[in-house]
């Protein structure tokens, strides 16, 4: 089983030098190739129950749901693209919708219920995704019109990640694992989520609960298998669900690290390439200027 030790750090997971140069489960847009995939493969329940009944006059498709006026996956992704109207590159587009895809499944499952560690596991996610992103505006655009998407509120997100990390970098495995016989904002953000999860009622778990709850571990540096196991414990959720989960997307994002090294490089060719054509043009631009003069002076 894995364990919380051998995931990578995530503030130092993109940093990293070695990489592979052929990838089995990624496709990036090189022209001719297919389109780049990596996929998040979180595990949601549907949502949506459908009963089909069949008539000589029509084919009727019923609708069944104790949530009103869902949205559609696609009203999701369109209310993204119509919030963000500028060309996203493929690797990032590509892991966004899928991301969105997956984040709309938990969003609208019955029993779902917005909380800051999910938040943090979300931010996490978002910020590695689009880490070297070209432009500071367009990744913080793109995560107001990801959010809003799902109608949701991305202040609220950036708040309680931020109020989580700072609390978590002066914490230690002692006081990370006892929040419940403390007083505090966050602490009361822990206790809520740990009687939600042990009733089982109106606490969904997902990967990016998971994720938060692993940046917790990093930040406040115990990150040991024991202090894991404790802290699960103090929350309620299964640990082996922990573990599996973040094994997963320590997966996945080094895959994305990898990918992202990888575009890089053909994008550097590519520059070298159009630099190396431009140089014959630059040369015989100068030399036809040049006959030119010699013209005008003999006039």
């Amino acid at each position: 089983m894995a364990t919380v030790t051998s995931y990578l750090s995530l503030s130092t997971l993109s940093q990293s030098s070695q990489t592979k140069r052929t990838l089995s489960s990624t496709r990036l847009p090189f022209p001719n190739s297919d389109s780049f995939r990596l996929r998040f493969n979180f595990s949601s329940n549907s949502v949506q129950r459908f009963r089909a009944t069949n008539s000589p006059s029509k084919f009727v498709i019923r609708c069944s749901s104790s949530v009103t006026d869902i949205p559609t996956v696609s009203e999701t992704k369109l209310n993204f693209l119509k919030a963000y109207k500028r060309p996203i590159p493929g690797i990032y587009n590509t892991v966004l919708q899928e991301l969105i895809v997956q984040q709309h499944l938990i969003k609208y499952k019955k029993s779902y219920r917005y909380d800051p560690v999910f938040a943090l596991g979300f931010v996490t996610v978002y910020d590695q995704l689009m880490e070297g992103y070209p432009s500071d505006e367009d990744r913080t655009a793109i995560f107001q019109a990801y959010i809003k998407s799902l109608n949701e509120d991305p202040d609220q997100y950036r708040v309680d990640a931020q109020k989580l990390e700072e609390w978590a970098r002066v914490q230690n495995s002692t006081s990370l694992v006892d929040f419940s016989s403390k007083e505090g904002e966050v602490e009361g953000i822990l206790k809520d989520i740990a009687e939600r999860a042990g009733g089982k009622v109106e606490f969904s778990y997902s990967r990016f609960f998971a994720i938060g709850l692993f940046r917790l571990l990093e930040l406040a540096n115990a990150m040991e298998p024991a202090i894991l196991e404790k802290l699960c414990a103090a929350l309620n959720v299964n640990k082996r669900s922990i573990d599996r989960d973040l094994d997963v997307y320590r997966n996945l994002l080094s895959k994305l690290v990898q990918a992202k090294e990888l575009l890089k490089e053909y994008v550097d060719r590519e520059k070298k390439k159009r630099e190396e054509r431009s140089e014959p043009q630059k040369a015989n631009g100068a030399i036809s200027k040049c006959l030119g003069e010699q013209q005008f002076y003999s006039l």
